[in-house]
């Protein structure tokens, strides 16, 4: 059993200087969709299409960059934009260019977005900000949220690379493992040109179990539940097939900080790193040290 990395979870910039000094050892998930509502507040589409691209690149890149200069050198993985639908309609300018989906959960979001011609443009601004920022500070990483196939990861690893953002000794790409597609076909994902994989339990649960995560009624029938044996399994298959080809593996559940049976799991499986809300941060890190 070896001693799992600590990362924090972050959605807003300027708190990462409330948290720093917390026992981390990096930021591993930074969702900049967070940011971009706060921030800018504006749908990225509607802003690029009034030719305010210039001031949209700005605006994520001075975001981005606070996180990264406060936390230098300790990493942090910037996950792309994740907006759902109705999350997108929010914004102003939003009406004009998002669906209305019954199920935006299972919907138009994460890589499907990416790689579309409607959101292409933005993914690619996205890029140039990290590009930008990186040539600074060259401990933001990234990762690419919602995957749904091997394909799709590709399509938009191209997409990377054409901006200029390619793996390194310094710049790592993971991908964010939340769809059963990856307990089925680590294999196959193993062989893209990455550095590893972040498990998004929340997401992964719902769509083994089909459980709309934000239905109430079935959250308090107990229909919901990250250690269901099935999401067990999967969490298992994703980090130990992840290891059979010396990638990484992260997971950012909330249920860890929750479970320290899972936790106990999770260690014996020997997970590189646990990505946390602020909250749970001391708690499990002391949980942690009591192991070792």
């Amino acid at each position: 059993m070896k001693r799992p990395k600590i990362y924090l979870n972050l959605g807003f910039p300027n708190s990462i200087m409330k948290h720093k000094n917390k026992p981390i050892d990096g930021v591993g998930l930074f969702r900049i969709e967070f940011m971009i509502a706060t921030y800018v507040g504006q749908h990225p589409a509607w802003l690029l299409d009034k030719g305010k691209g210039e001031f949209y690149l700005n605006k994520i890149i001075d975001g981005i960059e606070t996180v990264a200069r406060e936390i230098y050198p300790k990493p942090v993985v910037m996950r792309f934009s994740d907006f759902k639908t109705n999350e997108y309609r929010d914004l102003l300018g939003g009406t004009e260019y998002e669906i209305h989906e019954e199920n935006p959960m299972m919907g138009w979001r994460g890589a499907s977005r990416f790689i579309s011609e409607k959101f292409n443009a933005i993914f690619r601004t996205e890029c140039q900000a990290v590009t930008w920022i990186r040539e600074n500070f060259d401990n933001l990483w990234v990762m690419i949220p919602f995957l749904r196939s091997v394909e799709e990861a590709q399509k938009c690893l191209d997409i990377m690379k054409s901006e200029g953002l390619k793996r390194s000794d310094t710049f790592k790409i993971w991908l964010m493992a939340e769809t059963p597609a990856f307990a089925l076909q680590i294999q196959e994902f193993n062989k893209l040109n990455i550095d590893g994989y972040s498990i998004g339990s929340n997401d992964l649960c719902q769509f083994i179990l089909a459980v709309d995560r934000d239905n109430a009624d079935l959250q308090r029938m107990g229909y919901f539940n990250e250690e269901h044996p099935a999401v067990i399994k999967a969490i298992e298959m994703i980090v130990k097939g992840a290891h059979e080809a010396n990638k990484t593996c992260s997971i950012c559940g909330e249920r860890i900080s929750n479970s320290f049976s899972l936790l106990d799991k999770l260690m014996e499986w020997e997970i590189d790193s646990i990505s946390l809300n602020a909250d749970a941060v001391q708690k499990v890190h002391d949980y942690i040290n009591s192991k070792f």
